[in-house]
Formats: structure tokens, sequence, C-alpha cells
């Protein structure tokens, strides 16, 4: 039995049982019926830990000791695991990790939602679990007292950068080169004016865009063409916002391609895509599978980006409608409308989390037989009111976070005659506690 500390003091150790894993993949325990979220342990797990910190609701705290171990349990393979904040779960097997996903999920919708899938859950998605990650932002920083350059995500809980030498979950055309990468940083008159790298990847093409506070000199620029030659790499400087970027010596081309579609989609650096190109194909596969879209199917897909879902869909239907807050990934999904050859897409920039008019939103005068919907983690509130109206038969709802879309689907089925057909994960994220999910919705 748990010991009871009434007033745990921070810095105080206590013995615990491991109930379950939290969102954010920590462990959960209680003591005297007050919980405690544990970073470092695992459900099952008999743990020694240090309380960090003490609230009024729950407490926070480290693993100083693995008493008895989960079965689960496995080294982790990155040696910065623990103290950088991309991963949070490499201590965790990987068909456990999804596991865990999968009962987060769960648990949203019963306690958030209220609602169960009434035909059940999907098998998880799943692929690779290394150097998968073709997108990601790296803070760099320069340590005065240090003297030293660092480059890597931020410490867990902290604003601290990692001082990383690799890293396992990025794709290996950076993460074995984190060292070169920071080295070439380091040796920049304007070292100390570079806050941060985002990498972005296609299926070859690789590019680092590097945010410069300062204008770069002659030998700058050199340093970081020769750096790109060496790694065939990219390199692109952003001096401002997401417009003000442009290619160090030439323009390169990103792109990634569905090949059982016959269907290519370029995008520019910046523009949200999938980080993880295999686990998206098989994400693409599902969404058609379970809409099955037919040649008179009238498809709405609802935060289209550059058209990720909305070409797929056009292959096999009538005719789809993409709709995205973003003017510059809806012109790159015209674009790939065009090179793709079909004609069968219209796209509309409309801000979705604004207050909807008819007048300005034509897309919302028309009907669907089947919407697609893939908001950012806020999900759809704003837009539920809005989906009767249009007529669908069919939502198909991807979510990256469980809670917000457990709360939409409580409106969804509660409020306005929906019903939650089938649920299921997909491991987008491996190794952290991101969970990517799947929904479909039928009205009744």
């Amino acid at each position: 039995m748990n010991k009871a500390y009434h007033k745990p003091l921070r810095g105080q150790s206590a013995e615990v049982f491991i109930e379950s894993l939290t969102q954010d993949g920590r462990g959960v325990a209680h003591i005297d019926g007050k919980a405690i979220f544990i970073h470092g342990a695992l459900p099952g797990e008999t743990v020694r830990f240090t309380y960090n910190k003490i609230q009024k609701r729950f407490d926070e705290g480290t693993v100083q000791e693995i008493l008895t171990a989960a079965p689960k349990r496995v080294l982790p393979k990155c040696p910065h695991f623990g103290i950088c904040g991309g991963c949070s779960l490499q201590h965790l097997e990987t068909t456990a990790q999804i596991q865990a996903k999968e009962q987060i999920l769960r648990d949203a919708l019963v306690h958030i939602g209220k609602v169960q899938p009434q035909s059940g859950y999907l098998p998880p998605l799943v692929a690779k679990h290394w150097g998968y990650r073709r997108k990601a932002r790296l803070g760099v920083r320069y340590v005065e007292r240090k003297g030293q350059l660092l480059v890597g995500f931020r410490e867990r809980g902290s604003s601290f950068i990692t001082n990383m030498q690799s890293c396992q979950v990025l794709h290996p055309k950076l993460g074995m080169h984190i060292i070169a990468l920071r080295e070439t940083l380091a040796s920049l008159s304007i070292c100390k004016q570079i806050p941060q790298v985002e990498m972005a990847m296609g299926d070859t093409s690789c590019i680092l865009v590097i945010r410069v506070l300062a204008a770069p000199s002659t030998a700058d620029r050199l340093k970081l063409s020769q750096f790109a030659y060496i790694h065939d790499m990219h390199i692109y400087l952003q001096t401002g916002g997401p417009q003000q970027v442009e290619p160090l010596d030439k323009t390169a081309h990103l792109g990634y391609s569905i090949p059982e579609l016959g269907l290519s989609l370029e995008f520019e650096p910046l523009d949200f895509t999938q980080v993880h190109l295999e686990l998206n194909q098989l994400l693409i596969t599902r969404v058609l599978e379970l809409l099955n879209p037919q040649n008179n199917s009238h498809i709405l897909d609802l935060f289209c980006g550059i058209g990720n879902f909305t070409l797929p869909l056009a292959t096999c239907s009538n005719r789809v409608v993409g709709v995205e807050g973003d003017a510059g990934l809806v012109a790159r999904a015209k674009n790939n409308a065009v090179t793709n050859g079909l004609n069968n897409c219209e796209f509309f920039t409309t801000d979705l989390y604004k207050e909807l008019d008819l007048t300005t939103a034509p897309w919302l005068q028309q009907t669907f037989s089947q919407i697609v919907l893939d908001p950012p983690r806020s999900g759809a509130l704003q837009l539920l009111p809005h989906l009767p109206k249009l007529n669908a038969q069919q939502l198909l709802y991807i979510s990256c976070l469980p809670a917000t879309l457990a709360r939409d689907a409580e409106i969804l089925v509660h409020e306005l005659g929906y019903t939650l057909d089938v649920a299921g994960v997909m491991d987008m994220f491996p190794h952290t506690a991101h969970v990517e999910s799947i929904a479909l919705f039928t009205r009744n």
C-alpha cells in the first residue's frame, strides 16, 4: 500500500505503485488520494520518486529509483533521453507505446466525450520507429558562460536547449549530423544571432531554414554553402516572418509521392506537412478505405493544407472541395491539383476559426456526401454547428489531440445527431506522447 504523506515537501522522496500513463507520458500514482505525475515511470512499476512540485490538486515528481520494473521497459536508444524534450517514451517498448496511446484515446472518448465507437476500434497504424521525422524545429543558443553554441530540441520542461550530439528520431540526413551543423553555425560571425533551424524534407531533398537576426557575411555564406554541399542539403535563410525565406544559393524543390495513386505533392519548407511520410501513406489508405468514395461522391476537405487528402480523394470521387485558412497552402494545393491533372478539385481560402459568413464562404452553400476534418490541436469547435447543414452522411475526423476530438465528439453525437462508428490511433510520432487518431461519424 502506498505510504501517505499529507504535506509532502519539494525534494522529499516516497515509494509508489504506478497505475497508468498521462497524455504527456508520465506515470500516474496516488498517495492519500492525491494524484502524482511522475516523469520516467511506467504503469505496473513500483518506484521511489522525488517531489518536484507541490500543487493544490496534484503533485509532480521524477523517478529516483525503479524498485520493480515494468515488463515492457526497455533501454532508451538515445543518450539524451530524459533530458531532451523531443521524446518521452523511449523507455517503453514500441508495441506498448501504441497500446498506451490507444488507451489514452479510449479514456478521452469515454470520460470527456461520453461516447464509444459503435463498431469498435480500428487496428493501430504503425510504421518505422526510428529516423522517421522529416520536419522539425531545433533551437539554437550561444551560452556565454560556457562559450558554447547549443543546437537541439528544448530540454524537458525547460527553455534550455539540449546539447545534442545526434537524434535517433530525426531522419538520418540531419539526425546523424547535428555535431557538424553545430560546428558550422558556431564558426559564423553571427552565431549569437541564430535562434533556430527548421528541417523540411520530402522524399529526397532536405532543406534547413536558418533563422538569422543579422545578415551573414560573405565568409558565413561560404561556410554554409560548404556544409550544404558536403551533406547534400540545401540552406535557406529566414530574415523575418514565414514569408521572408529565401535560398542561400539556389531554390530546391520539396515533395512527396503517393505511389499507389500516381500522385506527387510539392510543398514549401515552412508549410505544414505530416512529419512521418511512411505513416502518412498508411493514413491516406485508411481514409480512402473508411470513406470508400464513389464516382458520384461530393466530398468536403476542411483544413486541407496542400491537398494531402484532397487529391487522393479526387482520384476516386466526382468532386472534392478543399478549404484552408492559409492562402499559401491553398495556392500549393491548387498547383498540386493542376500538376497531377486533377480538374475535379476546388479550393477556398477561409479562416475556419472565425465566425463563418455564408456570403463569403460559398462552399457552405453546397451539400456534400462526406466530410474530412483535419484540424490543429485546438479542434473544430467553431465549425461543428455548420456541419449538419452540409447534409453529409459521413464525417471523418483526423485528430492530433484526443481531448479535443473527444470534446467535439460529444457535441457531434449528443447534440448534432451523429453516431461514432469507429475510431483508432496511429503512431505518427513514435517515442513521443503525441497521440494521433481518426474517428468516423455517421449521421443518424
